[in-house]
């Protein structure tokens, strides 16, 4: 990770965070008179772009649809659209996403701002090309029923999601990002992902640190603003660690680095302000000291002067 994509994962931490509890508090307070609103065609033809080939390369068709903030419930009409292949339905009142079954063809599909409740009976584990999916801000609260063989990249921010069992490598083989910031998780423990790359889990309630010696490939771990005091459960199997982001925990010991041991020879930044232990007198010689190769310290590149004082002491 770079240093300006470590400057600007910083920054956009807070107003995402912020976003999603403003749709949040917004949605609920509308839900109760949300008045019915089918896809017609005058709403969706405005939205259509990006003419492409279809599949079978004899024909053209656009690709592309854009459907946000049209205060659907409904969108059976969609059906008919197969070769669609981007697909924005954001802030809507979607619950239903069953005739999306038919969308075989898509790539793209972002459901942020809606009301899905749950993966059970929903298509997306059915769209064999889908790599990107987003549903942000809904109202799910466990991710059981969740597949996908193509996706890479899953959002699902700003739920209400309380466990992660059911986030197996047979029903999501080829996953490398995954976010599940701003949920209600207690634990790392059920994700069996041994592709993934970067897992965010920043606002939640995490107090314990388990599973995680399964994600030999995982290259970014951010546990910002969770409930931390330790970091046991970050191990030696964990040999491409290179970005850990823990800002904003209860993390008072020198016992957390101690933890860190076994991914000192990959991790290069380390991000522990806003824990207790950061406000030792000696907290960068200390930290130094544990894991000599580090590159940057909350966000501050560290200096051969700073390395060679943690080494004389």
């Amino acid at each position: 990770m770079s240093e300006f994509e470590d400057e600007e994962l910083a920054q956009s931490d807070g107003d995402e965070e912020d976003q999603e509890e403003e749709h949040r508090e917004a949605t609920s307070d509308h839900e109760d008179h949300i008045e019915d609103c089918s896809l017609t065609q005058e709403i969706l033809v405005p939205g259509l772009s990006l003419l492409a080939r279809t599949g079978n390369g004899l024909s053209h068709a656009f690709v592309k649809l854009d459907l946000k903030e049209k205060s659907l419930t409904d969108i059976a009409l969609i059906k008919s659209f197969v070769h669609l292949r981007f697909l924005d339905l954001s802030s809507n009142h979607l619950s239903d996403l069953s005739p999306l079954a038919n969308l075989t063809q898509l790539l793209w599909l972002k459901i942020d701002g809606n009301l899905v409740r749950s993966f059970r009976d929903q298509p997306v584990g059915t769209l064999p090309y889908l790599q990107w999916l987003s549903l942000a801000a809904n109202r799910l609260r466990d991710v059981e029923g969740l597949s996908g063989s193509a996706l890479e990249t899953l959002n699902l921010t700003g739920n209400a999601i309380q466990r992660i069992s059911g986030i197996e490598h047979h029903r999501l083989s080829n996953l490398v990002v995954l976010e599940l910031r701003g949920n209600r998780l207690e634990t790392t423990d059920g994700i069996f992902l041994p592709k993934l790359r970067h897992l965010y889990l920043a606002q939640n309630v995490i107090q314990r640190l388990e599973g995680l010696d399964k994600l030999e490939r995982l290259t970014t771990l951010h546990l910002r603003d969770n409930q931390l005091e330790t970091l046991d459960g970050i191990n030696c199997n964990m040999k491409s660690l290179h970005y850990l982001n823990v800002r904003g925990n209860l993390i008072h010991s020198q016992r957390a680095l101690r933890s860190l041991s076994g991914v000192a020879q990959t991790l290069r930044v380390l991000v522990l302000a806003e824990n207790q232990l950061a406000e030792m007198d000696d907290y960068v010689a200390c930290v130094l000291r544990h894991l000599p190769l580090l590159e940057r310290l909350d966000k501050e590149p560290v200096t051969a002067e700073q390395k060679a004082e943690a080494e004389e002491r």
